[in-house]
């Protein structure tokens, strides 16, 4: 098993950058393909990023592709997603989750992440 704890959310205007953490407990992290999910108000969960247990692929949904990163230290069982020229499309609760995997592939829908954390909310003032 594997609990989760983002952090790094925040107030900030249209244009500026936000670094979301997430932090893994567990000795089998490196075991984990990781995503960032988020749900804004009145509207579904949708994925942002993901990044494969090694973190060799990754993956950025079209809305947000050249603006965030993603990123893994599995040394420090650690999960980040470096958000720059932030919009205020892009106010809302961002979750970190995780599924465990033996491949390098990703899995984009939220039914094959077992394990959330609890949210942090982001907010882009206009």
């Amino acid at each position: 098993q594997v609990q989760l704890e983002e952090s790094g959310g925040g107030l900030v205007q249209a244009g500026g950058s936000l670094r979301l953490s997430c932090a893994a407990s567990g000795r089998t992290f490196s075991s984990y393909a990781m995503g960032w999910f988020r749900q804004a108000l009145g509207k579904e969960r949708e994925i942002v990023a993901a990044i494969s247990r090694t973190g060799d692929s990754t993956y950025y949904a079209d809305s947000v592709k050249g603006r965030f990163t993603i990123s893994r230290d599995n040394a420090k069982n650690m999960v980040y997603l470096q958000m720059n020229s932030l919009k205020p499309e892009d106010t809302a609760v961002y979750y970190c989750a995780a599924y465990r995997t033996v491949t390098t592939g990703l899995q984009l829908s939220g039914t094959w992440y077992d394990y959330w954390g609890q949210g942090t909310q982001v907010t882009v003032s206009s």
